[in-house]
């Protein structure tokens, strides 16, 4: 019998651990809707004034990370960044890039229009010298048309025998 009666005390101590475990979170989980409810409470009668304050301090925020960022670019500029050339090298570095970009876009660059108005500009001067050519003379008309005509005559006769045949000349 000595058995069953440490038997009941065992379990008479479990079931007021159980009790008071039980109770404490009963008391816990009041004490959290208590603290919830007071909290809506304060935000209900506090939150336009804190929502101002927060906002305040965001604005006041903004302007020293506006002068952190602005100090961080002064600094870069004036380290050796720039002194060192490699500023320079960073442009030309993104500008060759950007070229590159461009150009796989098939879209004509700045040397690429250079180059075809120097083009148009000689080929301009050189029909003003043929266009002043006939005017200077009848002679050189006459001999002219002679060499276009030969010339002619010459292209017929060797694309005539790269076919293989021949062909008169006109």
């Amino acid at each position: 019998m000595a058995a069953n009666s440490k038997t009941g005390d065992t379990g008479s101590r479990a079931e007021n651990a159980a009790d008071s475990t039980a109770e404490a979170l009963r008391e816990s989980a009041e004490k959290i809707w208590l603290a919830g409810l007071g909290a809506f409470e304060r935000m209900k009668s506090d939150g336009p004034r804190m929502f101002e304050t927060l906002v305040e301090q965001g604005r006041n925020m903004s302007v020293k990370a506006k002068d952190a960022a602005d100090q961080a670019l002064r600094s870069m500029r004036e380290s050796s960044f720039e002194g060192g050339g490699r500023w320079d090298k960073l442009q030309q570095d993104i500008q060759e890039r950007v070229s590159k970009s461009l150009g796989s876009f098939g879209v004509t660059t700045t040397k690429q229009v250079e180059e075809l108005a120097r083009q148009v500009a000689e080929l301009n001067d050189h029909v003003r010298n043929l266009m002043a050519a006939p005017a200077r003379g009848g002679a050189s008309r006459k001999a002219s048309r002679s060499t276009a005509g030969g010339r002619k005559k010459a292209t017929a006769k060797k694309a005539a025998s790269k076919r293989g045949g021949t062909r008169k000349a006109r």
